[in-house]
């Protein structure tokens, strides 16, 4: 893999999230029909399933040597080059008419990412990364967070149903410590721009536990480009490459925070 090749397969990831755009937002706050895959708090939209084939089409005409891996129809195709896709991450938020929604494409070639774009189309950011450094739009982005955990800003999607499914009460009791060891906690409803958002700089640390590589794929790529750190777990013990990762924490470059780090570590000990 050349920093070339990186660099193209970052623009083709580019090309294909906003491609979506004007679909996506000519439908964003209007009345949209929802279904459900796990429960009732998994939400699909005709619109993702759309999007990722539109997506999946842009992937495949400009590396035709790929394979799609999509959240909505699972992996098509085969090739060097595997395309981890959400077409929606925050699916509930875009079909509610909240702003916190984006696409995520991230590209792996021998089990290791090597391109990645979190599109928010509401604001028109792109956060993107290849071998060679990560960017916001056109600019050069390097993380950063706070020194200490009373300091700093936690961006997340916990808990939410599926959490209290897994660990009961005891996902409420996580909260709580977070909410007094941190300076402030925010469930934001799309793991992926908040990855993003802590990639550059904006927020300081997130996490998650039962997550998919399309979650994942991208952002944790451009965090660490950008300079940030990745903790992936599976069981407890260390997952490697970050995307296949069930459980994890992220922070930004300069920060380190134990309550983060039991919280996950022992929690994901449980799964």
């Amino acid at each position: 893999m050349s920093d070339s090749e990186s660099k193209e397969l970052r623009k083709l990831a580019i090309e294909a999230a906003v491609s979506v755009r004007d679909d996506l937002l000519s439908v964003f706050r209007t009345p949209m029909r929802k279904d459900f895959k796990r429960d009732l708090h998994d939400i699909v939209t005709a619109h993702d399933q759309a999007a990722e084939s539109a997506i999946s089409s842009v992937l495949s005409r400009g590396c035709p040597d790929s394979a799609i891996i999509g959240e909505e129809q699972g992996k098509q195709g085969n090739g060097r080059v595997e395309w981890h896709v959400d077409p929606i991450d925050g699916t509930s938020n875009f079909s509610r008419g909240l702003p916190s929604w984006c696409v995520s494409i991230g590209a792996v070639i021998d089990q290791q990412t090597c391109a990645g774009v979190i599109y928010h189309p509401v604001s028109g950011d792109v956060f993107s990364a290849d071998l060679m450094g990560a960017w916001h739009n056109d600019a050069p982005m390097v993380s950063s967070s706070a020194a200490e955990q009373i300091d700093a800003t936690i961006v997340s999607s916990f808990p939410n149903a599926k959490d209290t499914g897994l660990f009961g009460q005891d996902a409420m009791s996580a909260q709580h410590r977070l909410i007094d060891d941190f300076q402030a906690v925010r469930n934001l409803g799309s793991g992926a721009l908040n990855l993003a958002y802590v990639a550059a700089g904006w927020a300081d640390a997130t996490m998650g536990f039962q997550t998919n590589s399309w979650d994942i794929c991208a952002g944790t790529f451009i965090l660490e480009q950008a300079g940030g750190a990745f903790y992936g777990y599976r069981s407890g013990e260390a997952a490697s490459p970050g995307y296949v990762a069930s459980d994890y924490f992220a922070i930004g470059a300069g920060g380190d925070y134990p309550t983060l780090r039991t919280i996950i570590e022992s929690y994901s000990a449980r799964l």
